[in-house]
């Protein structure tokens, strides 16, 4: 049975839920689902200090769901920009999908893509995380409404306005293939959005959930199976490294041996 564990690295809980709702949906067969929220930072994030601070509150979140259930079968951080990605592949035992991540890639597939989201601070933190992941060549644009997603989620009434005048600027604009709408609270609008646009528009939420499970569900094909799909390393993951102000349980997974729960 597929376990799928979701890491909303904001403190606001409604998009934790509606991002259950959303994985809740696709969910194969008998699949588990499990969502949590950070317990500090940002409501929303906004800006390069709110997407610091939520990177180590979605590793102290996903520590903390790992001590308390143990290790699901995949993770998704539940924000557009994927915060804390890279550390949290760098501690799990299981695959690590971002919003982001897996939007961009879907959207490269189908040719020359445009990011529209929410938030003026976002545009460089999103050309930075595509370059990490060798996918700039594919953006051609990003275009940012002034309101962040969840002032826009606030305002649902003028939200799908704003965003198809949005997605028509980056069409002008830039030319895509095909459109990103990328904010984790934003995917109930993709609907809307859509249906308003000439050219296809790929909602960040669905996409990252769809992947996330067949993520979740190969791996636990491969449990099933007794194959270990991601081996651990011969070493503690922090060995030698001390640390110190961190919540129990991140410090129990930073420094579990191998193969082994947090203690």
């Amino acid at each position: 049975m597929a376990r799928l564990l979701i890491v909303n690295p904001n403190t606001t809980g409604s998009v934790t839920a509606q991002l259950r709702e959303r994985a809740a949906q696709a969910a194969p067969p008998g699949g588990r689902l499990d969502a949590v929220t950070a317990a500090f930072g940002a409501s929303y994030i906004a800006d390069e200090p709110g997407a610091a601070i939520a990177a180590h509150a979605g590793l102290d979140a996903y520590a903390q769901a790992v001590l308390d259930h143990g290790s699901p079968d995949a993770v998704l951080i539940g924000c557009f920009g994927d915060p804390g990605l890279e550390a949290m592949r760098a501690i799990a035992v299981e695959p690590v999908h971002g919003l982001a991540e897996a939007a961009m890639a879907e959207a490269a597939r189908q040719g020359r893509f445009a990011i529209v989201t929410g938030g003026l601070a976002w545009p460089p933190m999103l050309r930075r995380l595509a370059g990490a992941l060798g996918l700039e060549p594919a953006l051609c644009g990003i275009v940012a409404i002034e309101r962040t997603g969840g002032e826009l989620v606030a305002d649902p009434a003028s939200a799908v306005r704003h965003l198809v005048e949005a997605c028509e600027t980056a069409v002008a604009r830039h030319r895509p293939d095909v459109i990103v709408l990328g904010g984790a609270a934003l995917t109930g609008f993709a609907p809307s959005v859509a249906a308003a646009l000439p050219l296809p528009l790929i909602d960040s939420v669905e996409t990252a959930v769809r992947v996330s499970w067949a993520s979740a569900a190969h791996r636990a094909t491969q449990r099933a199976h007794h194959v270990d799909p991601l081996p651990l390393r011969s070493e503690p993951k922090a060995a030698g490294l001390a640390w110190s102000g961190l919540s129990p349980a991140l410090q129990a997974l930073l420094f579990r041996a191998p193969g082994a729960a947090p203690a």
